[in-house]
C-alpha cells in the first residue's frame, strides 16, 4: 500500500515542529491511544487501541526516527502488532515547509499488513487508514488552534485539508492502524 497527502497547517511551522514531537500533543490527538513513550533518542513505543472492520484489538507499536532534519522533517519506521489480529509495517516520510504564516506538511508512506487484517480486504484497512488520518489531523489542527477569542473571524478552521482521501500510514499502520499515517500521525517525532 503507498499513499501520499498534504496538509496546511495554521500554525508557524516551529509550532507544528514542536507539537509533533510532543508525545502528550500526539497522544490526544490519535484516537484510541493508550500510550506513548520516549524510548531512546529517536524512537517510541505506542499501544494503540483500533478496530478495522470486523477486527478489534490493542496494537503495540515501535516507531523509529530517522533523516531527522528539525524543523524540515525525517522519515518514520513503524512496526505495529496486534497479536492474532495481524501485523503492521511501513515507513513514512514527512516534510514541513512554511506557506505563508501556516504550515504544509507533506508525507509519502508505503506498509504492508499481514495476518487477519491482510484478510478483511484492501477497501476495509483503506477506510479505516483514511479515517484514522482524517480524525488525527483534525484533533492535531485543533491542538494548534489559537483561543477563539485571538483568532479572526473565519479562522476557526485550523487545517485544510488539500488532498481530502490523503491519508497518514503510520498512524493506520500502529491502528493498521498508527497513521496511514501514522501517523503520522501518522506522526510522532523528534
Amino acid at each position: 500500500m503507498e499513499q501520499a497527502g498534504q496538509h496546511r497547517i495554521s500554525a508557524p511551522r516551529a509550532r507544528v515542529w514542536a507539537a509533533l514531537n510532543d508525545p502528550e500533543v500526539l497522544k490526544r490527538c490519535i484516537e484510541g491511544c493508550e500510550e506513548l513513550t520516549s524510548t531512546a533518542g529517536d524512537a517510541f513505543h505506542a499501544v494503540v487501541r483500533a478496530k478495522v472492520g470486523p477486527l478489534s484489538a490493542a496494537f503495540t507499536g515501535d516507531v523509529t526516527l530517522k533523516d531527522v532534519d528539525p524543523p524540515n522533517g525525517y522519515t518514520l519506521e513503524v512496526s505495529a502488532s496486534g497479536g492474532a489480529t495481524g501485523f503492521a509495517r511501513g515507513t513514512a516520510k514527512v516534510a514541513l515547509a512554511d506557506a505563508g504564516g501556516d504550515t504544509l506538511l507533506t508525507y509519502t508512506a508505503e506498509g504492508r499488513v499481514g495476518g487477519k487484517l491482510a484478510q478483511i480486504g484492501q477497501r476495509l484497512i483503506d477506510a479505516a487508514a483514511r479515517k484514522t488520518a482524517d480524525d488525527f489531523f483534525d484533533a492535531f489542527a485543533r491542538e494548534l488552534a489559537p483561543p477563539l477569542a485571538e483568532s479572526a473571524v473565519g479562522a476557526a478552521t485550523v487545517a485544510t485539508k488539500t488532498q481530502p482521501n490523503a491519508r497518514l500510514l503510520w498512524v493506520a499502520a500502529a491502528a493498521a492502524l498508527v497513521m496511514a499515517g501514522l501517523l503520522v500521525w501518522q506522526v510522532a517525532a523528534r
